[in-house]
């Protein structure tokens, strides 16, 4: 039904103030869909660990050992099988971890996201995180919000550019309502999901994430997303150099880090793909290693561990209560093992949790050795965690701004903010030397769909318009024939536009003049008035080629004329050069070569 009333009718555009109200209603729809999203995990853990019918569920807590001891192993297997039921059956892109779905929905898809998705995506995730699968929540959220505001838009019938925005609101929204981090979330939608930014598109996602944020605040109360009690004992001096260069070294590593996630997910993903069996069976294979990976660390470390979102990992070691070197190395590459497993296997549910799992345990194993090198260097392995999640994020995700402000919201620490950001810099820059693509782009690629990695500002636009038209039109009677124009006209200039002129009277534009050259044969005895476009616009020689363009779309024009400021119609005498599409195409490059090298 959506789908045929926006093919069926032309799209309709909302005033800024419409639009605004659209990205509040879907803040808050988003913001109560996370709250009953992390309802529906606390439920399906509850039943799928202890057999109980409770909410009562706190993620930031270690899961405690469940009744089923030895047959744990078997419940990621079945949470597995009715994902798999629920994907083929009724959403295909509920599938893996959502992000790369919006994306591909906002470049490829003019911003259109079924509606059921977000239903199937949420009980999708809700099983696979319940049940045990080594994935994360912010994913399916960020595509339940997504979906909510395309959703939305195709209904209003909005233009593909609202569509988008409001998709990206919702993305944003559902980020914000995760984590408790507005701020982070308003970045996210900018860095990853916006093609264009502008007040026309910053507000709306600004409105949804902050409506998003205070609905998760009413529900999950104000605290950030982890605790950490150093965070409450401020800096009293600048940070000791032998810890500045432990620092350096683990941005090198958490680049590594990412680059070795992307790869384990491709490489897991193309083994599942190459199995002989059906998605049921292939699901099961990936699964069932994960719960035996749950229950051999259960025997030997005393927890599951990698489970579900792991934050309850996460927040142990910003406590300083997991300092044990082994451990947190064991835990970085089963996390990483276990989640390119569950996901490449088939399971629902975001990489964005996994990557702060990972960047904590790598973090907190530097931070451990630093102490051992440099024991009177201040250092401290929660610290080193922090700086570690934020390290593997940015460098996973490619969106830096974001995990620099994410990590400063999720645990109001203040004191590693410089560390953070040298951290961020430099593991960002060696995942893109050792790989171009980030965790969400490296999907899509695969289906042979390419994400522009860098947003450049259109500059071209600015640019008045006698500083792109040709300055030296010709101009040819409407009444003389094909055949005396191109002979007029020998040798062909190289560039040149044509302006069709009756007396002193504008009549239009030939602005391909080889076409002239190509018709002569066929059409030499038409006049130019036969063949002439009239398609033209009008524009004074200060106008910005942005109104220019804005102007020639509204009217399907293929040129325009410019003029100098005159009184009533211009004339022949008024005109000073003209503008063609290609003028357009040369301008963009010209204002992109900077970037091109």
């Amino acid at each position: 039904m959506v789908e045929s009333q926006v093919e069926g009718a032309s799209p309709r555009r909302a005033t800024l103030v419409t639009l605004c109200f659209f990205s509040l209603v879907v803040g808050i729809v988003t913001g109560y869909g996370a709250v009953a999203f992390r309802a529906l995990v606390a439920l399906i853990h509850n039943l799928a660990f202890y057999g109980t019918f409770t909410l009562d569920y706190d993620a930031n807590m270690l899961t405690e050992p469940s009744t089923w001891g030895p047959l744990i192993i078997l419940v990621p297997v079945i949470g597995g099988m009715l994902v798999v039921f629920l994907v083929n059956n009724f959403a295909p892109e509920a599938k893996g971890h959502g992000v790369p779905e919006v994306m591909d929905a906002i470049y490829f898809k003019q911003g259109r996201i079924r509606p059921l998705v977000a239903v199937i995506k949420s009980i999708a995730s809700a099983l696979s995180i319940g049940t045990g699968a080594a994935v994360g929540r912010e994913g399916p959220i960020i595509q339940i919000g997504a979906s909510l505001g395309s959703s939305i838009a195709q209904v209003r019938n909005l233009p593909t550019g609202q569509r988008i925005t409001l998709l990206a609101a919702g993305a944003g929204a559902g980020i914000a309502a995760t984590f408790n981090t507005p701020l982070g979330a308003v970045l996210f939608a900018i860095e990853l999901m916006m093609p264009e930014v502008s007040t026309r598109t910053f507000l709306p996602v600004v409105i949804a994430t902050g409506a998003a944020t205070y609905i998760g605040r009413i529900s999950f109360g104000l605290a950030p997303a982890f605790e950490v009690p150093l965070a409450a004992i401020p800096q009293v001096s600048a940070i000791d150099l032998e810890a500045l260069v432990i620092y350096v070294v683990l941005g090198v590593l958490c680049g590594v880090a990412a680059w070795m996630l992307i790869r384990s997910m491709l490489i897991t993903d193309k083994f599942f793909k190459k199995l002989p069996v059906n998605d049921y069976v292939r699901h099961a294979i990936g699964m069932l290693s994960v719960g035996i990976l749950m229950y051999v660390l259960l025997l030997t470390a005393g927890n599951y561990y990698v489970d579900g979102v792991g934050y309850g990992t996460i927040q142990e070691i910003l406590r300083g209560g997991m300092t044990t070197l082994p451990l947190l190395v064991i835990l970085f590459f089963a996390k990483m093992y276990a989640t390119s497993v569950s996901i490449g296997s088939g399971a629902s549910g975001g990489v964005f949790s996994p990557s702060l799992f990972i960047g904590a345990t790598m973090g907190g194993a530097v931070g451990v050795v630093g102490t051992m090198i440099f024991p009177h260097a201040g250092i401290n392995p929660a610290e080193f965690a922090l700086v570690g999640m934020g390290g593997v994020v940015a460098a996973g995700t490619g969106a830096a701004m974001t995990a620099i402000i994410m990590i400063f919201e999720m645990t109001r620490d203040y004191n590693i903010v410089v560390p953070l950001v040298v951290s961020v810099a430099i593991a960002l820059g060696i995942r893109r030397m050792l790989i171009s693509e980030t965790i969400y782009t490296s999907k899509l690629v695969l289906r042979g769909k390419h994400i522009p990695k860098e947003r450049h500002s259109n500059m071209f636009m600015v640019h008045p318009a006698h500083e792109v038209m040709d300055r030296e039109p010709i101009f040819l009677d409407a009444a003389m024939r094909v055949s005396e124009a191109v002979e007029s006209l020998t040798p062909k200039p190289k560039v040149a536009s044509i302006v069709v002129v009756s007396g002193d009277r504008l009549v239009g534009v030939l602005p391909d003049i080889d076409h002239l050259f190509a018709i002569v044969g066929e059409r030499g005895t038409d006049t130019l008035a036969d063949i002439v476009d009239e398609d033209f616009v009008v524009v004074v020689d200060k106008t910005t080629l942005f109104d220019v363009i804005k102007r020639m779309h509204r009217r399907n024009a293929r040129s325009a004329i410019v003029v100098q400021p005159c009184r009533g119609l211009p004339r022949q005498s008024d005109v000073r050069g003209v503008i063609t599409k290609s003028h357009i195409s040369d301008s963009v490059v010209s204002s992109m070569q900077n970037y091109l090298d």
